[in-house]
């Protein structure tokens, strides 16, 4: 079993950035693929980003490619998300999540832990 727990989050203007991180303890870290998603107020939780066990290969959504970079630091226990050129549409509560499974899809249901969210907000 793994915890996850999120930090970085907070208010930010349009256009400005944020650095989430992701810490996990409990079992190896490398062994879990690891993926963002995030709520909005009134919609369900979408994929955001995923990255692999240890290759660094990612997948993106179509709303933050090109914006957002996903990476993993296994000697740290840690994985992030740098979040530029924010937009309003951005807010929300951002949440890592592990498989056990080694796998990184973009897929809620695939993953088996969650952190307890960071709040991302975003002015216009």
């Amino acid at each position: 079993q793994v915890q996850l727990v999120e930090s970085g989050g907070g208010l930010v203007q349009a256009g400005g950035s944020l650095r989430l991180s992701c810490a996990a303890s409990g079992r190896t870290f490398s062994i879990y693929g690891m993926g963002w998603f995030r709520q909005a107020p009134g919609k369900e939780r979408e994929f955001v980003a995923a990255i692999s066990r240890s290759n660094g290969r990612t997948s993106y959504a179509d709303s933050v490619k090109g914006r957002f970079t996903i990476s993993r630091d296994n000697a740290k226990n840690t994985m992030y998300l740098q979040m530029n050129s924010l937009k309003p549409e951005d807010t929300a509560v951002y949440y890592c999540a592990a498989d056990n499974t080694g796998m990184w899809e973009p897929v809620l249901t695939d993953y088996d832990y969650w952190g307890q969210g960071t709040q991302v907000t975003v002015s216009s």
